[in-house]
């Protein structure tokens, strides 16, 4: 057993990265955690295409665990996958919804985007691509995601709220719900203070503890019919995906992934510091063919596009540095699909908290961004706050590319080499036509 212990931790690099197992395992409690909305959240978006909502439950539950899983043992990477929220909308209001596809032609182009996706990993492209993103965006990505996760907690603990004078404000400071949440800021802040490194678990925990005691915590139970999963699983239709405005749709699976997991996995490695000194990202290729074998896998159970979670910045606060993170968050939502009610009962006033410290830990690589150089300062900028501002990581790193792809060109550093740079800013600015047109 010894051995076999060892052969582990030499194969997941528990020496180099400094770590054990019980820190790995905590860090893949807290990044489940930290995610466990998704069981729910995407099977009700998914829902409104007609979709069983209890069979996109089993696979909303059975991909994340595949995906993490795969992203674990292959790449060693804490980094954890689920079903995208926003391409489970894009899936749902503009393709089905809006378009007048069937759910299962939907599914098609998630299928036949993630095989383009593997050819290009194949390939190299996508890892060209990474490549081709200045370093000096790679804090400003990591800082801009962020304030976005800790504007979302923000939100959905009722501290901000919608206003139709100034966008957002204050929310009602008597709330119950948003008083816990306060309390569980104050609780994971004295934690890190102390140094404890389940400070993001043992303040969700102990948040939610409070709640159930005060009564704000609703149990809702429902059953999950593992029989109903047959009636999603292999279903898509491929021939109707391939037919007139199919390509359209594929494509914008296609880009809003691409770039969506090429933000978060640059802003996750930065905060574990997986990065190498030459600025690049070690097992690049291993990351995307996880990322493109799990998209396959779920649109074969049933699902829209999985993609690598920026919640995963939570496991890595706990800790996490190797693959056994994202694995032991993959076996949680394995065993969530039998025990989903109690899992996604778990409310927003206790995982909000996290989510808004993860954020004020992430800013910490934007201290390295020369903001004395406004080449880099102000693609920096646009990047930092365009993230949060747009709700899209896709669209922040799109603003911070065409900024300093034209400020280098404009400045006379026009240079023959970073071809793929200028080919990304012409390819964000065509997204940005789409979208005017769309």
């Amino acid at each position: 057993m010894a051995t076999l212990t060892s052969r582990l931790e030499s194969y997941f690099h528990f020496a180099e990265h400094q770590t054990s197992w019980r820190t790995e395992t905590l860090a893949g409690l807290t990044t489940f955690v930290t995610m466990a909305y998704i069981i729910f959240v995407n099977p009700a978006i998914l829902s409104k295409t007609g979709m069983p909502l209890a069979a996109v439950t089993i696979s909303t539950c059975l991909c994340a665990g595949f995906g993490s899983i795969l992203m674990g043992l292959l790449a060693n990477y804490p980094l954890a996958l689920a079903p995208g929220m926003g391409l489970n909308a894009y899936f749902t209001y503009s393709v089905v919804i809006g378009m007048h596809k069937s759910w299962q032609t939907a599914l098609g182009a998630v299928f036949l985007s993630g095989i383009v996706f593997l050819l290009l990993t194949f390939g190299g492209i996508r890892q060209r691509l990474v490549g081709a993103i200045p370093h000096e965006l790679h804090a400003a990505v990591a800082g801009g995601i962020g304030l976005f996760i800790a504007f979302i907690g923000l939100r959905n603990s009722g501290i901000i709220v919608p206003s139709p004078a100034t966008v957002v404000t204050l929310g009602d400071m008597h709330s119950p719900a948003v008083l816990l949440a306060i309390f569980g800021i104050l609780l994971i802040a004295l934690l890190q203070a102390l140094r404890i490194k389940a400070a993001m678990l043992l303040g969700v925990l102990g948040t939610l503890a409070l709640g159930i005691a005060l009564k704000q915590v609703h149990w809702n139970p429902t059953t999950v019919d593992l029989h109903s999963f047959s009636q999603i699983a292999f279903h898509l239709d491929i021939p109707g995906a391939l037919k007139l405005g199919g390509f359209e749709i594929i494509f914008v699976f296609l880009f809003v992934d691409l770039f969506d997991n090429i933000g978060t996995l640059v802003a996750v490695a930065t905060r574990a510091g997986l990065i190498a000194p030459d600025h690049t990202i070690p097992r690049l290729e291993r990351i995307f063919f996880a990322d493109a074998t799990a998209t396959v896998f779920g649109s074969l159970a049933g699902t829209s596009t999985v993609t690598s979670y920026i919640e995963s910045s939570s496991g890595v606060a706990a800790g996490g540095r190797t693959g056994v993170t994202a694995i032991v968050t993959g076996l949680l939502f394995l065993g969530a699909i039998f025990v989903a009610p109690l899992v996604g009962a778990i409310p927003d006033f206790a995982t909000a908290p996290a989510l808004i410290l993860v954020g004020a830990l992430m800013l910490a690589p934007t201290a390295t961004i020369d903001w004395d150089e406004p080449r880099i300062a102000i693609p920096a900028f646009l990047t930092l706050v365009a993230i949060p501002l747009t709700y899209s990581i896709a669209t922040g790193l799109s603003f911070g590319l065409i900024a300093y792809a034209a400020l280098e060109v404009l400045t006379g550093r026009f240079s023959r080499s970073h071809w793929m740079l200028y080919l990304l800013a012409v390819l964000f600015l065509a997204r940005f036509a789409l979208m005017s047109q769309g």
